[in-house]
């Protein structure tokens, strides 16, 4: 991860001047989606990158011990290795960026990656994931925990109410309550921008997360109707770059939900290349969130070295 935020000062003064174009922001979305891929060995690069960036992630009902470990042994080695052999690839250390669960299941991840002998970190949701509908002091007591139990990374998920009724100085507060909570844990915020009711209080949310000190600004819990959009990420993308020319506090970015295909990541990518340059193009400040993209991935990398598609019995997650 890169150096903490420390936050600043609320400032409300530029959060209520704000408003986001909407009209404008959308056509910029489909341009991008209209556009032209990279292909080839330029693609495979990409993806192998986007590889790297993933925060690979089980959080279901039905999670279990065995489930775990099967997922941190595929964060380990998510991509075939006579297909890294193939690429000259096999020797540079390529994982995904971390592993995500509950807060049930950290230990679980935590014993199962140190067996592996690796130092992937273990991101937990926390803070009343995914609605955020339960107290202050027991969304901050669910944090704890998780830091207690292992977890390096927080994913935490911000009261929705507080936005939709502009009560700022509010989650300014929670938030900077759940960065203390975290300690030496790099805290993640979720805006669940489906339930934010327009850009222009993403964009608030977004600078108002950054100001009481997130670490990373995340899109979606992925339990959403509506999760990571172009739209959604245009605007937290120039939220990001705004506070960073403020303050000089390089925040990071996580499309959540919903991101299912390498075209998606790639799509991704290029997005957070043309808006936050290359810098923001490394797992300290990008993180693409998700459970099913790395099959489709491995797949597009074995139709990259061997011509043909794999069936998706021949790559299995773990």
């Amino acid at each position: 991860m890169s150096a903490r935020n420390p936050g600043t000062e609320l400032d409300l003064g530029s959060i209520s001047r704000v408003q986001v174009n909407q009209p404008a922001v959308i056509r910029h979305a489909e341009q991008i989606q209209s556009r032209r891929t990279v292909k080839k060995d330029w693609q495979a690069a990409w993806l192998l990158r986007a590889v790297t960036c993933i925060d690979l992630t089980t959080l279901s009902g039905d999670d279990t011990p065995s489930n775990v470990h099967r997922l941190c042994y595929k964060a380990k080695h998510p991509i075939r290795e006579d297909l890294l052999r193939a690429m000259n690839m096999h020797d540079k250390g390529i994982t995904t960026a971390a592993v995500c669960v509950y807060p049930a299941r950290v230990t679980d991840a935590v014993k199962a990656l140190k067996a592996a002998g690796c130092n992937i970190p273990v991101a937990s949701v926390a803070a009343g994931f995914p609605a955020a509908q339960t107290s202050l002091k027991t969304r901050l007591e669910e944090i704890r925990i998780a830091v207690e139990d292992g977890a390096r990374e927080i994913d935490i998920v911000i009261n929705r109410t507080l936005v939709l009724t502009g009560q700022w100085e509010g989650l300014y507060e929670e938030i900077r309550q759940f960065r203390q909570a975290c300690g030496d844990a790099h805290l993640k915020t979720i805006l669940g921008t489906g339930e934010l009711g327009s850009l222009t209080n993403v964009y608030k949310a977004s600078m108002v997360a950054m100001m009481a000190g997130s670490d990373f600004i995340k899109t979606s819990t992925g339990k959403e109707a509506v999760n990571a959009t172009l739209p959604v990420g245009i605007v937290m993308m120039r939220a990001i770059r705004d506070f960073y020319w403020k303050t000089g506090n390089k925040v990071g970015f996580k499309p959540a939900g919903g991101i299912r295909s390498a075209k998606d990541a790639l799509t991704w990518l290029i997005l957070m290349k043309e808006e936050l340059g290359d810098e923001w193009l490394k797992p300290d400040l990008f993180r693409l969130g998700a459970s099913t993209l790395l099959s489709d991935i491995e797949r597009q990398i074995y139709h990259h070295v061997t011509g043909s598609y794999a069936a998706y019995h021949d790559l299995p997650m773990a």
